[in-house]
């Protein structure tokens, strides 16, 4: 994965409030705390097949934004996520979305498959 030549990796993944949360079109509920947050993105991240960078930067003050475009199990799908920042520059909230609805909806099933026997199935329970 590479954004303007570069290898890419969401540095504000390793910055965690001990209070983050994480809310997602795909998700149930919104997750809390940085060992909850972290384990659900690093599972997430690893089901793209590739991703297309649009932009990955600065939003307003203390905001980032990546705008990509990937495929899961074959199918396209295009991701938004809006990362919020605190006081102390720590990862404070996220949320992503994934477009189309359909492209969601087989994430979001994927994603209680990898999730089935842990904690944060929870997450993923309600999916069609």
């Amino acid at each position: 994965m590479t954004y303007m030549g570069k290898p890419y990796y969401p540095e504000w993944l390793d910055n965690l409030a001990d209070d983050v949360t994480l809310e997602a079109a795909a998700m149930e509920g919104t997750a809390h705390g940085a060992e909850d947050v972290r384990a659900i993105l690093v599972v997430a991240r690893d089901q793209y097949e590739h991703q297309e960078f649009n932009y990955a930067g600065p939003c307003g003050e203390s905001s980032y934004v990546e705008d990509y475009t990937s495929s899961v199990l074959g199918m396209s799908t295009c991701v938004v996520v809006l990362v919020s920042f605190n006081a102390a520059g720590q990862t404070q909230h996220v949320v992503v979305n994934h477009r189309p609805r359909s492209a969601m909806l087989q994430f979001s099933r994927l994603m209680l498959e990898k999730f089935v026997d842990s904690p944060y199935a929870k997450h993923w329970q309600g999916t069609p």
